[in-house]
């Protein structure tokens, strides 16, 4: 594999730096390096701002293809786009639900109207979404979703609780799975469950913030007792939610893993700047950090789908041990919040192992789908 930038590639990231470099100062300097991981809560109306100026200007949803609003990069053009983002400082993206899991799949599994309706505020900033999935009994067993949609008229009214709900608070529009027939005798969990996308702006709709190690609260319970869906606002057919549900896993990592090690080395950066020089044994600790880094960059580069699993346990593990080495380095002096963003660094990564497939159900994916092992007993 040829890592260098072609001709074209080196043309193309000096004209996303330099939009990048303009737009983030002026007004925007403010937004600059913030919002990561941790820093989800702060500048809130600023980064929405800064959302509708990508928006405005053609750099939201970059991989869409361009007949949905997108700019329909090539592969090699995501990864420069990315990496140039987190390098000029571009702030966590408040979009990133709408950009990167439900948009992707209306344009593989929804209707063209759907498609019609949605995609537009989603390219424009002007739309945000979160994603229903998770419930107190039905984390990594997904299929056990207890929350219920029955027919209304033209409505489906919904019952139910999800958890872990990241920007529910912000979010315009949630896209849920409901149970909307029962588990038959003898039959699979995975039928009978339709994907909804339900506007979260209405009676019937409560959410909860949830407060994190960090004091803050981006994840957030939401109860549904009664709140309504459009009967038409079905992905895919009714009862056939759980095929869409894996569709839309399947798009929740890409090319954004090299933006996301970029940060990564820029927090490993700020480690080595206050780390004792002559002690061995750090020193060793931050050259191991330096080549788990670079591994899981070139990793990330020749990833497909089915090492997707693979990478995602790999960056956790790496990225909650460089928040242990944070505090380390730091030693007493962490207790007292020397570096907010270092010590926020290990409060936040302790749940990188968790959310989006905690570590132990990505090595029972890796052992059943990529190494063909038999499956987990039930």
């Amino acid at each position: 594999m040829d890592l260098r930038d072609s001709d074209e590639d080196r043309a193309f990231r000096e004209e996303v730096r330099t939009f990048l470099e303009e737009s983030l100062g002026g007004d925007f300097q403010v937004v600059r390096g913030r919002g990561g991981p941790g820093d989800e809560h702060v500048l809130f109306d600023e980064r929405l701002a800064w959302e509708r100026h990508l928006g405005r200007h053609g750099w939201t949803c970059v991989a869409w293809p361009k007949e949905h609003g997108g700019r329909g990069l090539s592969l090699r053009q995501q990864v420069v786009y990315f990496e140039e983002y987190a390098r000029a400082g571009g702030p966590g993206r408040i979009g990133i639900v709408g950009e990167g899991l439900i948009g992707p799949t209306l344009i593989a599994f929804g209707s063209p109207e759907q498609q019609r309706r949605f995609l537009p505020g989603i390219v424009a900033g002007e739309e945000l979404w979160c994603q229903g999935y998770s419930e107190p009994d039905a984390g990594s067993d997904l299929a056990n979703i207890q929350t219920r949609a029955v027919r209304d008229g033209d409505d489906w009214a919904i019952t139910g609780q999800k958890v872990w709900t990241s920007l529910a608070h912000w979010a315009d529009w949630c896209f849920v799975l409901a149970r909307t027939s029962p588990v038959e005798a003898g039959g699979r969990k995975h039928h009978g469950i339709s994907y909804l996308l339900v506007p979260m702006r209405q009676d019937g709709i409560e959410i909860r913030p949830i407060v994190q190690l960090t004091g803050d609260s981006e994840f957030n319970e939401v109860f549904f007792d009664g709140a309504r869906a459009a009967a038409t606002d079905v992905v895919g057919a009714e009862g056939d939610g759980w095929r869409v549900a894996m569709g839309t896993l399947a798009f929740e990592r890409g090319a954004s893993t090299l933006g996301q090690q970029l940060n990564f080395r820029f927090e490993l950066d700020a480690i080595v700047s206050l780390a004792r020089r002559d002690d061995p044994v750090v020193r060793q600790r931050l050259a191991q950090a330096h080549v788990d880094l670079e591994i899981m960059r070139l990793n990330a580069l020749r990833s497909t789908p089915r090492t997707d699993a693979i990478n995602k346990l790999y960056w956790a593990t790496v990225h909650r041990s460089l928040g242990e080495l944070a505090v380390d380095v730091l030693g007493a002096a962490a207790t007292v919040d020397p570096d907010e963003r270092l010590q926020r660094l290990f409060l936040f990564s302790r749940a990188d192992t968790i959310y989006g497939g905690s570590n132990q159900i990505q090595r029972n994916i890796i052992g059943e789908r990529v190494l063909g092992l038999p499956k987990e007993p039930r």
